[in-house]
Formats: C-alpha cells, sequence, structure tokens
C-alpha cells in the first residue's frame, strides 16, 4: 500500500505568507546545504549548534558544504538530552554568539535532534531580536515534528517548553541516511510522533503504519522519505491554518498532555519524548472512549500499533500529586481547564475542556 508512489526525493513548501519556506526530504541532503542556504538568500557567517554526538558525525559535511558555497562558519556545541534544554544552556550559546560575532546580517544553522533544533532556534529568534535559521534535523523525531512549524523555546523548572516563540526557519533540510546512525529507542520514539498523525488526522496514514510496519522498522529509504513526507505534510497543513496555536493547531498535541507530565516527573531521563508520548497517546484514547468518541475496536487498534513498533503503553508509577501539578502546568491550562485532543474514530479528533482531575479520573489513572 503506497500514499503518492515511490518518493525518493520530496520538497514542501509551508504557505505562511512572507514566513513561508520549503522542507526538503532526500538521501545526502547535507551535502548540498551550503547550496540550498544560499538559494533562499542567506549570506555570511553561519553559526552551526549541534550537541557533541551529531557534531562528530555531520558536524565536517555540514561545515564543508557551508563553506564551499561562501559562507564563513563557527561550530557551537551545547551538552546532548533534554535535561539541558534551559536557561543555563541559552545563556552559553549567548556568550559563544557574541564571541563569534555573529551578528543581524548571519544565521543560525541547528543540526540535530529537537532539543538542538528547540533551543537554537530560540537563540536565533532572540539573538539581536532575531536572525535567520536553517532546520537540519537528524532524528526522526525531529524530522517530523519540531523542525517543522517555527515552535522554538526552552524547559522551566515547573513544566516542559513553557519558555519560547513562534519563529518560523528559512529552511528545512532532511537528511534520512542520518537515521542509520540514530540508535533504535530513538527511532522508536520518533515513529510515536508519526503515529500520531494518522491517529488524528488521516486514517489511510494510519493502515499504511500498519501494513508496512516491517519496512518501516528496518528503514527501508525510499518508505522512510515516504513516511517523513507524509508526516510533514500533515503538519504543514495545519500550521498553515494556524500558525500560533490558537485553535486548529492543538490538535498536534494529542498525547502530550499527559505525556509531557510524565516526561517531566521523570526529570527527562527515564522516558524519552517519544516514549512519554506514546504512553499519552494510549491515554489519550482511553479518555477518547469514555467519552464516546472512540469505540473499543479503535482503541485497541490504535494501542497495538503503538506497541507494534516497540513503544510503551503501560502507565509508569506515579505519585498523584506530582502528576497533578505537572498536568496544571500544562501551557494549554486555560482558568484551570485544559483543551484535551481526543482522536474520533481513527482518523479524525475532537477537542474537549477538562480539569486535571478529570482527566486522571476518565484515564483511568486513579483506579
Amino acid at each position: 500500500m503506497a500514499l503518492e508512489g515511490v518518493l525518493r526525493v520530496s520538497e514542501l513548501t509551508v504557505n505562511l505568507a512572507v514566513n513561508s519556506y520549503s522542507i526538503i526530504i532526500e538521501r545526502g541532503a547535507l551535502a548540498l546545504l551550503g547550496q540550498k542556504c544560499s538559494a533562499v538568500g542567506l549570506k555570511g557567517l553561519a553559526a552551526v549548534i549541534s550537541n557533541p554526538c551529531v557534531s562528530s558525525l555531520y558536524g565536517a559535511v555540514v561545515r564543508t558544504s557551508l563553506e564551499a558555497a561562501g559562507f564563513s562558519v563557527v561550530q557551537i556545541e551545547m551538552p546532548d538530552g533534554e535535561q539541558f534544554k534551559n536557561s543555563a544552556t541559552l545563556n552559553k550559546i549567548y556568550d559563544d554568539l557574541l564571541e563569534a560575532g555573529v551578528d543581524r546580517s548571519s544565521f543560525v544553522v541547528a543540526l540535530g535532534g529537537g532539543v538542538v533544533g528547540d533551543v537554537a532556534g530560540y537563540a536565533a529568534a532572540t539573538w539581536m531580536r532575531g536572525i535567520p535559521f536553517v532546520q537540519v534535523p537528524t532524528t526522526l523525531l525531529a524530522q517530523v515534528d519540531s523542525s517543522v512549524g517555527g515552535k522554538t523555546g526552552i524547559d522551566h523548572p515547573g513544566g516542559k517548553n513553557l519558555i519560547g516563540a513562534f519563529y518560523q526557519p528559512r529552511l528545512v533540510l532532511i537528511d534520512v541516511d542520518t537515521l542509520t546512525t540514530l540508535d533504535q529507542r530513538q527511532f522508536r520514539a520518533g515513529l510515536a510522533e508519526v503515529i500520531k498523525y494518522g491517529v488524528v488526522l488521516d486514517s489511510s496514514f494510519f493502515a499504511y503504519m500498519e501494513i508496512n510496519s516491517d519496512a518501516i522498522q528496518v528503514q527501508q529509504p525510499e518508505t522512510m522519505i515516504e513516511i517523513i513526507h507524509r508526516a510533514c505534510q500533515l503538519k504543514a497543513r495545519v500550521v498553515e491554518l494556524d500558525e500560533k496555536e490558537s485553535g486548529v493547531r492543538a490538535v498536534l498535541n494529542y498525547g502530550h498532555t499527559l505525556g509531557h507530565a510524565f516526561e517531566s516527573i521523570s526529570g527527562y531521563r527515564d522516558l524519552v519524548h517519544g516514549e512519554a508520548i506514546a504512553i499519552g497517546m494510549v491515554l489519550a484514547a482511553r479518555i477518547s472512549r469514555v467519552s464516546c468518541v472512540c469505540n473499543q475496536d479503535d482503541f485497541e487498534r490504535i494501542r497495538a500499533l503503538i506497541a507494534l513498533y516497540g513503544l510503551p503503553v503501560e502507565t509508569p508509577l506515579f505519585e498523584r500529586q506530582q502528576l497533578l501539578r505537572a498536568v496544571t502546568a500544562d501551557k494549554k491550562s486555560r482558568g484551570g481547564s485544559i483543551t484535551f485532543i481526543c482522536n474520533k474514530g481513527v482518523g479524525m479528533y475532537h477537542m474537549s475542556h477538562h480539569t486535571p482531575e478529570e482527566l486522571l479520573l476518565m484515564s483511568g489513572l486513579e483506579a
């Protein structure tokens, strides 16, 4: 079963008027970074922000590509891990940008996973009141989710992503070959976000994930280009309708309200982001079933697909008050009520409003 035939190269456009940009997906795309940056009008000094692991793997090819296109390059490293997505890391990046002479004629390249993209993007959004940046995501999760849509930011001790800005990149460049160096746990974590799009936006994509699990799990290149293309396409269409999450874009938070809470409780160590979201999606599907917008068969189908890809489906141990505090701190909370995304069967969504206490009760976490 194919969505749009066999894809070997993909280019999509996120249409946001003056903030529009392209998403390029292909094998070997890192070597094209310099010419693609030139093509969108970037000039001057490129500040490549990455972590030590990604920099050791791909820093050289990125630097070579940028320099071959006439850019000067400075490479800046930040620590690896969600626990470093904080103000201390951000301030160190500011120090490095200042020392390197990065000014308004320069631009930032975010080379890495979602943490690098979020922090580097926020640094670009706030450095000298904003300089251009390019997303070069190297994990599946970042390729299908955080690199697209312009959400940038850092965590606060009181909650995830509480500090940030909507700031669109000038370009998103996705090289699927980077997935070959991604460990299996992180690869599976990225699949959680891919599954999310099928659950709430596209039943045919959900079915594709069911039927093509073998090719996806061995990372067959054309299959990976296809699922990344479709995931980015679905997210782009939502972002175009609601760039700054004032309405329909909230659908992309499916599984994230409770998922973020478990991620926060774990100290961003015991669970990686996609694992927390997988658990959050199972609970969201359960809440959807209790709310009568999802039947038992669809609930079981969603849970089975998440498990098929090796993702957790059982709720971790937690203290009730700690979980309540984490859910209450959710940035979607308004006056004690949270806008919660349910799945309407498979392929559609339903928005509802609940207190944190109601969510725990409906999810069965108080049983």
